[in-house]
Order: C-alpha cells, then sequence, then structure tokens
C-alpha cells in the first residue's frame, strides 16, 4: 500500500523504512528539511493517491493538534488519518468526531517498540471502525512482528490501552530500579556485580523480560551507571494513567507510586532512577542528564 509518514524522529523514520523493507510505498514529511522527502503537507498531500492514508508521529499535544488540523483542511472524503503518537486518549476520541464529520476515517494507534522496533517489529494497538482497521491492516502486518497488532475498539481504545501500558511500564521499572538499588546499596554483600545478576535472572527466573535484558547490557555498559544522572522525565501517559484510575475510583497504588517517585528524582540521585533514565535510554532513545 502507499502511505505517508508525518514526523520522521526516532520512530517514524524506522516505521517507513520497516513498511518499504516489506514493499509498501512510504513517502516521509518532517519539519526538518534535511530529513523530510517533500516540501508540506500539501505537497505530501498531493503525492498521495486517493483515497489517502497518511499516519502521523508527531508528539502529543500541540504538535499533533497542529497536524491533524492542517490534514483535515487538506484531505477529502474516504481518507484515513492515522495518529501514532501518545495522545491522551480523551482527544482522540474528540478527533474521530471531528474527522467524521468531514468524512475522514481516523484510527488511534498505541505504538511501542522503541528504537528496536525497525528489527524486532512494533506491538500496535489500534482503535477505529472496521472499515478504517481493513484498510490500515496491510501497514499493521508489516510493522508488526507475529502477533502484534490488535483492533483493541472503536477510536480512543489504541490510546487508552496504549495509556494503561505505559502506567505498567512506570510500575516494571520502578521496581526493578527499586531491586537493583538494594543491591548495590549493601553493606553486607558490598561486592555484588549487578549486571552478572541481571544477566542470570534472564535465563528462568520469573521476573525475567525484555526490560530486564536491557538492565543487563546498560549495566555492563556503565556498572555504576556513572555517566547518567537519577533523573527520569515522565511523558504524561503515567499522569494520564493516574488521573483515569482516580476518576474510575481503581486503586493503581504502584503505577501511583512510581510516577511519584520521577517526580522525587528531580530533587536527587538515587540509584533507582538512574537505572530507570538508562533504561528508558535502551529501549527508547530517551534523552538522560548526563554528568
Amino acid at each position: 500500500m502507499q502511505l505517508g509518514m508525518v514526523g520522521l524522529g526516532r520512530m517514524g523514520a524506522n516505521m517507513a523504512e520497516r513498511l518499504r523493507r516489506a514493499g509498501h510505498e512510504a513517502i516521509g514529511y518532517d519539519r526538518d528539511p534535511e530529513t523530510s522527502e517533500v516540501a508540506s503537507l500539501d505537497e505530501l498531500v498531493e503525492r498521495l493517491e486517493k483515497p489517502r492514508t497518511i499516519w502521523a508521529m508527531v508528539p502529543a499535544g500541540d504538535p499533533t493538534e497542529e497536524t491533524i488540523r492542517t490534514l483535515a483542511d487538506l484531505l477529502d472524503e474516504g481518507d484515513l488519518v492515522v495518529d501514532g503518537g501518545n495522545s491522551y486518549f480523551r482527544d482522540s476520541l474528540r478527533r474521530a468526531e471531528e474527522l467524521h464529520g468531514r468524512g475522514i476515517l481516523f484510527c488511534d494507534a498505541g505504538v511501542s517498540g522503541g528504537i528496536w522496533g525497525l528489527a524486532e517489529g512494533y506491538c500496535l494497538m489500534v482503535g477505529g471502525n472496521d472499515e478504517a482497521i481493513q484498510r490500515l491492516e496491510p501497514a499493521l502486518v508489516a510493522l508488526a512482528p507475529d502477533g502484534g497488532y490488535a483492533h483493541v475498539g472503536p477510536s480512543g481504545a489504541g490510546h487508552f490501552v496504549k495509556m494503561v501500558h505505559n502506567g505498567i511500564e512506570y510500575g516494571l521499572l520502578q521496581a526493578y530500579g527499586e531491586g537493583f538499588q538494594l543491591m548495590q546499596a549493601s553493606s553486607e554483600f558490598p561486592d555484588l556485580v549487578l549486571s552478572q545478576i541481571a544477566e542470570v535472572w534472564r535465563h528462568g527466573s520469573v521476573v525475567r523480560s525484555w526490560l530486564l535484558d536491557l538492565a543487563a547490557r546498560a549495566l555492563e555498559e556503565d556498572p555504576g551507571l556513572e555517566g547518567i544522572r537519577g533523573y527520569v522525565e515522565d511523558s504524561g501517559e503515567g499522569r494520564w494513567t493516574v488521573l483515569e484510575a482516580v476518576q474510575s475510583g481503581v486503586p493503581v497504588p504502584a503505577i501511583a507510586d512510581s510516577l511519584f517517585a520521577r517526580f522525587d528524582s528531580r530533587d536527587d540521585d538515587p540509584f533507582a532512577m538512574k537505572l530507570i533514565a538508562a533504561l528508558r535510554q535502551q529501549f527508547g532513545g530517551h534523552g538522560v542528564k548526563e554528568r
């Protein structure tokens, strides 16, 4: 299929490349002229055959809002817009309704895979109606590994599921960070080799995971994480998860505590937060505060 990709950053560029490797035509637009294949969104729309499909991979908030509003004025009835950024699901519900009023299809795609997605594939949690999903399915198959994409519900459901996914990620990262900090701080066993422990836990342990794989890698590269400050950003999805839990009356203490720990990290430099920062860099290419 032919598809326009808006936003050629860490994930967008790799997604476009993965689509091309699968035999699809992906035309990329980015505000950076050195990266972009076309000069403007207008030119991108002109290059695509009707009915058009455009996948936006831009930051949540104003950049996504501006992109989708601009596309809405350029596209025709029957075209499809996919928001693959980490948008708030309530914004996706509103955007779907606004685009529907213009006859434009909309999908919200929660995308997980980070900088490893080009080689390993992306986990895709997609919301939208059946018509939009059927149109998009060739791209979904190309982008995801086997079993790695699902139509989880109507518009908004994709970003809702991705929000909860990221909230769980917060809790998992916090648990790993706290556990390794406890071992790192041990006075009784001061010679523990954390990279060795992470490595042995990868084989048969009930706590093994891809995050643990990345922890072993990060600790091998920098055993004391001396080059990283224990300062951890929050993307917004953790906050939304906690807010939604409050509104729904669902207790999420582990996720809430992990969010508050990130706030606390900005006033201190604990080892647990260093490991979390290192892991976010490993799986997503997120920036770290260096010493």
